[in-house]
């Protein structure tokens, strides 16, 4: 399980600095689209697309790493009117709930993709970019956030079995 840890962990660094060069790109793209339209009088066409791919790109793939930190959004009212015991098997139904939605999630981007893929799906625009770059990054994310909530429920959130 360690090789397994460290593995996600240099995957998930690597994908949070491709999540930064995703919005990274992405305000480049919408700022130089404004600039375009306001001094030149010239729409573009692609800006758009290219800003929302680089969007879900950045969202997905980071996913993994925030929960690694345990970062995502949680809602603790009830945590601390909890014993630490139950809470502790409170939190395990919730990460065991949580993997089982990502791994869905994950297993019907992939056919999503495969999809777009094989049938060669674009958007509707004039631009019209592969539907397969989202839908595969948007796999790979959940794919890499269901594999990171599994390693927390096999390794207990990184706590101690008590």
């Amino acid at each position: 399980m360690d090789a397994l840890a460290r593995l996600l962990a240099v995957v998930n660094r690597l994908a949070v600095g491709v999540g930064m060069l995703a919005l990274l790109a992405a305000a480049l793209v919408l700022t130089s689209s404004v600039v375009t339209r306001y001094l030149f009088h010239m729409a573009t066409d692609w800006q758009d697309e290219i800003a929302v791919f680089c969007l879900t790109g950045a969202t997905f793939l980071c996913g993994a790493w925030v929960q690694s930190q345990r970062g995502h959004v949680g809602i603790d009212a009830i945590a601390g009117y909890l014993s630490p015991r139950v809470n502790a098997w409170r939190r395990r139904v919730v990460d065991v709930l949580t993997f089982v939605f990502c791994a869905f999630f994950a297993w019907k981007s992939w056919a999503l993709w495969h999809e777009a893929f094989r049938d060669g799906a674009t958007t509707g625009s004039t631009f019209a970019p592969p539907l397969a770059i989202p839908y595969g990054l948007m796999a790979a994310g959940m794919t890499l956030l269901a594999l990171q909530v599994l390693l927390q429920i096999v390794t207990r959130g990184g706590e101690r079995p008590r």
